[in-house]
This record gives C-alpha cells, structure tokens and sequence, in this order.
C-alpha cells in the first residue's frame, strides 16, 4: 500500500455539498480502490511504453515534420532534441512523484498535494483541456492521413474529408474507452508495435539513402537554414509530441507494479522518440529539402516515402500515419478522462463524472466528458493552434510538477516516501521548471493568449465551485 496524504489533510466542500473522497489504504498491487468500486491494474510495463511511445510517435513523426522544416530547415532536427532534453528534465521528477502518489490524475494529483487546490485546480483543469486540444490536434492529423489515402486511391468525395473522419474517429474512440482500459491497452500494443517496425525498416533505408549508400547521396542543406530563433520557436511548437510520457502517470492508477513500471515507461518512452524524431527530420530533409518539404504540410512524409521507395513507400507510410495518428488520439483520450475522473473525486467538478461502469470498470461519464469537446475542437480544423495550446498547458504543469519536487523534498513530509529518486537533484528538477517555462515564451501569441485564458478560466471555476475545498497534504 502507498503511504500517501492522509484523509484528515483533505476537507471542505464544493457549491454542491460534496467533499473529497477518501484514499487512505486503497493502493494495491492489484487495484486503485475508491470505496465500493475499484480500477484494476491491467497496465503492464509494455502498455505504459505503449501510451508513451504511441502517443508521441504520432504528431512528431507523421504531422509535424514539414510545419517544422518549413519553420526551421534542418535545424528542426535541433528543435526536437531540445523538446526531448526539456521531456527528460520532466520525465525523471515525475517519475519520482508517480512512485510515491501512483494514482490516476497525473500530474494533477501531484501538484494539488504538494502545493495545494489553487494550484491543483488549474493544472487539472488546464491538463484535461490541454488534453482534449491534443486530441484534436491528433485527430485533425488522422483526416488529414485518411485524406491522402483516398487521393491515392483516386478517389473523388467532392468535399475534404479530414474533419469528418476526425469526427467518427473522436466517438469511436470515446467509445472503445468506455468498454474497458485492457480494451484500449491491447489496441495500443498492438498498433504501436505495426509502427516502430515500419518505421525502423523506411528510416534506416533513409539514413543509407542519405549518406549515399544507394548511389545518390542526398545529404541536407545548411543547417541554420532559416536563423536560430525558428529553431525554439519550432521547439515550442513541435512540443506537442512529448505530452505522452505525462500521459503514463494520469493512468498509474491502473499500472501495475507501478514503482518499477512507471519511471521505466516515463524515461524510455522519451529517449526511443526523441531517436525517432530526429532521424526522421534528418532523412525528411535530405531528401527534398527544408523549403520543398514545407510545402507538403502535415502528409510530408508521405512524399519522401514515395521519394525513398515509390510508391509501395509511400501506401505504407500513409498506413504507418494511420495508425500513429490513430494511437495518439486513443491515449490521449483515455487520459483526458482520467483527469476529469481524479477532480471529479477530488469534488473540483461534480461527483457524478467519478462514476465507474459496474459492467466494463470504467469511468464512463469521465470519457464522455472528455471525448464531447474534443469532437468540438476537431471541427475547428486549426492544426498549429490546437498543438500549440496543447504545448502549453502541458508546460505550464510540468514546470509546477518540478516546482512541486522541490515542495516536497524541502519540506519532507512523513507521506513522501518514494521508490525511485530523481538523480541529479536539485538541479534536474530546477531545470526542468525553468526549461518548461522558458519555452513558452517562443510560442506564438494567439496561443498563449488561448492558453492564459484556459488558465484563468480553471482558477475562476474553482474559485466559485470549490473554494473551500483543501487538498494539501499534511506538511
């Protein structure tokens, strides 16, 4: 069992009477349990990396890499591994707090114990918000994906269908959620597993292509093509691929063993992406160019399949965005719900959305209030504006969970009792807040002002709604 905050540290009561529900004594191995219901750890390690890696892989690979040549040309590669530096730094304190409080609610949960409801709220607000952006953003990619395999199909619907297909996908995903996370975890196992052995076999023919293994050596243009200020710019932009390793720890109450399998899933999923990313800018690049390649947009990288391989490359490769783009929006989804299910119990927002399906074990009422603003935002079509208030949502906790480490460490209550530590501390975590934040200030305006407005939004909801309400740990 986890030795957390206990229920005497938590009080007070929302508009509608209701209080916080207890959790001394209801993590087990086996299950998360809440009074009478109970979520079951059905996720093993494979399914955390899974999340990770199948959430991340998606946007960075098949949606992001012509915007962000377009915006920085080669040196895109470089934005990239600043966004997996910036990950990492969050990755390892977060792994940290995910052992000593694994429960659903993520970074959510973390920062309202350790710093208190004001700060809770608008994290938690603003991460199930950022996440039904993210899910969009994935979702919109999908259209666009589906899109180009009817074209190459040569077939004519006489209207575009990317937001339509975005739409159907947004409920059907809802829906397989609803029917069970080992549903959700053995569709995410599956499909991410399809993808990296693509990926493996189109990239590694990229990197000899490029070097002139095959007789045409394709190397890329300058590097600093387009200035260095495009490169953190972009960095903030391309961002948006490194939300799934938070994504684990919004599920760690249905992770199993989740002291070895949560900073394990968290930190390896950053670093095999982060590989990915910028081998496949490197190859993206070598073969058209930064400035041809921009023109393709979110299906650039069927066009450098079809450049590498004809076009077998290039119907592979738009299977391959499919499915990524596919596995991004269902783990996103899934833990959009997860949050609304922790404030629900948390009575930040009402009780009712904490119900579990007695049939599938599932907080139902949680997904569809996540996957119903997530068709919304789908019909918006803005793909740069969706990812990048996504991006800073997701910024803005993850510098308030290091922030909140260091709470914790200095403040050492007798309920932090972690199984892993973050090495290098402090100055990991220190870092990693100060990256987080910095990195919002190189996004467009138009996005920081959505996102600013998100966040006060949450601040005012709880203000009105669970003012009273303490859920600080005892410290």
């Amino acid at each position: 069992m986890s030795n957390e905050p206990t229920d005497a540290d938590r009080g007070g009561e929302n508009v509608a009477g209701e209080t916080p529900e207890t959790d001394a004594g209801t993590v087990t191995d086996e299950t998360t349990e809440h009074d009478d219901t109970q979520l079951e750890r059905t996720i093993g390690l494979t399914g955390g990396l899974a999340i990770g890696v199948g959430t991340m892989i998606g946007a960075g690979i098949f949606v992001f890499p012509g915007l962000a040549a377009e915006n920085a040309g080669l040196a895109a590669t470089l934005s990239f591994a600043i966004g997996g530096v910036v990950a990492l730094l969050v990755a390892l304190p977060t792994s940290e707090l995910a052992t000593a409080m694994p429960r659903s609610g993520g970074g959510y949960y973390f920062v309202s114990r350790g710093m208190g409801t004001a700060y809770g709220a608008i994290v938690g607000l603003g991460l199930w918000l950022g996440l039904m952006f993210a899910s969009a953003f994935y979702l919109v990619g999908l259209g666009h994906y589906a899109s180009a395999v009817l074209t190459e199909l040569g077939v004519s619907l006489g209207f575009s269908p990317v937001i339509a297909t975005g739409l159907v996908f947004g409920v059907v995903l809802t829906a397989v959620s609803i029917g069970g996370t080992e549903n959700t975890s053995a569709v995410q196992n599956v499909v991410v597993g399809v993808l990296l052995v693509v990926l493996t076999v189109f990239l590694s023919y990229g990197v000899l292509d490029a070097v002139g293994v095959f007789g045409r050596q394709t190397a890329p243009e300058t590097f600093f093509s387009q200035g260095y200020f495009p490169v953190l710019s972009t960095a903030a932009l391309v961002f948006t691929s490194y939300l799934g390793f938070a994504q684990v720890a919004t599920v760690a109450g249905e992770i199993k063993d989740p002291s070895r399998n949560l900073p394990l899933a968290m930190v390896g999923s950053v670093v095999v992406v982060t590989v990915f990313y910028v081998v496949t800018i490197f190859v993206a690049t070598s073969a058209f160019g930064a400035d041809r390649l921009g023109q393709f947009g979110e299906t650039a990288m069927v066009e450098v399949a079809r450049d590498l391989l004809g076009t077998p490359g290039a119907i592979a490769i738009l299977a391959a965005g499919l499915l990524a783009t596919f596995s991004s929006a269902n783990a996103s989804i899934l833990s959009a719900s997860r949050s609304v299910y922790a404030l629900s119990r948390d009575a930040l927002l009402p009780r009712k959305a904490s119900e579990v399906n007695l049939r599938y074990g599932t907080p139902h009422i949680a997904l569809l209030a996540a996957g119903g603003p997530i068709v919304v935002l789908v019909a918006t079509g803005q793909v740069e504006l969706l990812a990048e208030v996504a991006s800073f949502l997701h910024l803005v906790m993850y510098g308030l969970m290091c922030v909140t480490l260091v709470v914790l460490r200095r403040r050492d209550p007798e309920w932090y009792d972690p199984s892993f530590e973050v090495p290098g501390y402090p100055v990991v975590p220190v870092l990693g807040a100060l990256a987080s934040f910095a990195l919002v200030a190189f996004m467009q305006p138009a996005s920081i002002g959505v996102g600013v407005v998100v966040m006060a939004a949450s601040y005012g909801w709880y203000r009105y709604y669970a003012g009273s309400v303490d859920l600080q740990g005892a410290i």
